[in-house]
């Protein structure tokens, strides 16, 4: 029986996906449930599995761009499974072995050339300056092995020298000038579209601020091994900034809204996108209610996430509705950057590297750990007041943690 394998619909409104790679070859014998495919929708990158067993036959090529049902590969149930490995080639015979050592019949040697006077050799030798020739070389800067020599035998002359030219910067110099094409992927087409569109289609402005993260390096010291022991999970620096964000978004909550035409719709929960980079490029996964989760559970639900987004595994349900965006450019070391909207949305703040520097507290000069913030906001929809003052909150909630992230009990809060 030959079976017909169709594109399944990763997700709702997705047509058509792009076969990114086959991690089979034409004729192989595929297990069922194998992974044979891996393919990309304009949302995500996922594995096509065998549905039953047997010999392939495929029906794409990788590049190709295939609707949702189309069917790209046969596979011959019937087929029984390869037994074994192919049966190593047979090492040629003695026979044939000597047959082809034997050395072919001595050629006649090849005439001495009569000796010849060196003289020219020593006196005209192939891309040597003559002294006049160096002198100008010098005097330019010029090294003699970038000049060719046009005199006798390859000999460079003095009006080689003079019509020598320095290499300017914009000047091929022999190095390697290849380059190479490659078809972007349907998802990073899409996301080269996204960001196209909130750039045009948004007012999009970006404040930024700065939070003295001493108060939570202090409690990840003090609580980060029990933490870890205890939850089987780390302590990281995005449980803070979620719980700091959801604090925020409470206070100001046309920052968790979207404009839908002429209407502006506003949500009592928090959907908090968190970019990550996979091996197919930036995704966003979405850690759902995090206003309803502690600080294990945020930590938990970010770590299964990214892991699935690593392994290509992560869906598009999984990262589909957000109402707000977190991205931390600082695991890259970046100082500072305006992050692009993430549509829908509203606003996406950016995380930064943590950098020890002199800030003035209490009238004296002290070295904190220091990081900046950048929220980018729609401004048709967030006016200056409430973007500048969910700011201000994110960094009051970072440099408070205890009292305004915790409840005033940190152990309680971690769940030591």
């Amino acid at each position: 029986m030959v079976l017909e394998m169709k594109v399944p619909s990763p997700g709702e409104s997705i047509t058509e996906v792009e076969i990114a790679a086959w991690l089979v070859k034409d004729g192989d014998y595929v297990e069922k449930d194998q992974a044979i495919a891996e393919v990309d929708s304009d949302k995500a990158t996922l594995e096509l599995p065998a549905e039953e067993s047997g010999i392939i036959t495929l029906k794409a090529e990788e590049g190709d761009t295939v609707a949702v049902g189309q069917v790209v590969c046969l596979i011959d149930t019937s087929a029984a499974k390869p037994s074994g490995t192919a049966k190593p080639a047979e090492a040629p015979k003695a026979e044939e072995t000597s047959k082809k050592e034997e050395p072919k019949a001595q050629e006649k040697p090849a005439e001495t050339p009569k000796a010849t006077a060196p003289a020219a050799t020593a006196t005209y030798a192939a891309g040597i300056p003559s002294p006049a020739a160096r002198k100008i070389l010098d005097e330019k800067g010029i090294s003699v092995s970038t000049v060719s020599g046009t005199g006798k035998d390859g000999r460079i002359t003095k009006e080689d020298a003079m019509n020598a030219q320095t290499v300017s910067m914009g000047t091929p110099t022999g190095g390697s000038r290849n380059s190479q094409t490659s078809k972007l992927s349907m998802l990073r087409r899409k996301v080269a579209e996204r960001l196209v569109a909130a750039k045009n289609q948004t007012a999009m402005l970006t404040t930024f601020n700065e939070a003295n993260m001493t108060p939570i390096f202090n409690l990840r010291n003090q609580y980060k091994e029990e933490f870890k022991a205890k939850h089987g999970v780390s302590l990281g620096f995005m449980s803070f900034f979620t719980k700091a964000v959801v604090r925020a978004l409470y206070l100001f909550p046309d920052v968790n809204s979207m404009i839908d035409g002429d209407y502006k719709i506003t949500y009592d929960f928090c959907d908090i996108s968190i970019a990550v980079s996979g091996p197919k490029g930036l995704m966003v996964p979405v850690v759902r209610n995090a206003e309803t989760l502690s600080f294990r559970g945020i930590e938990d639900e970010i770590k299964r996430l990214a892991l699935r987004a690593r392994d290509g595994k992560i869906t598009v349900d999984e990262m589909t509705g957000g109402t707000f965006t977190i991205s931390n450019g600082g695991v890259f070391g970046s100082m500072l950057s305006t992050p692009i909207i993430n549509p829908p949305q509203s606003g996406i703040l950016g995380m930064h590297n943590i950098i020890e520097r002199p800030i003035a507290v209490n009238g004296k000069v002290e070295i904190h750990p220091m990081m900046y913030l950048a929220l980018s906001y729609d401004h048709r929809i967030i006016d200056g007041r409430e973007s500048v003052g969910f700011l201000v909150a994110v960094k009051e909630g970072l440099e408070d943690p205890i009292s305004l992230l915790m409840d005033g009990n940190a152990q309680r809060a971690l769940e030591l």
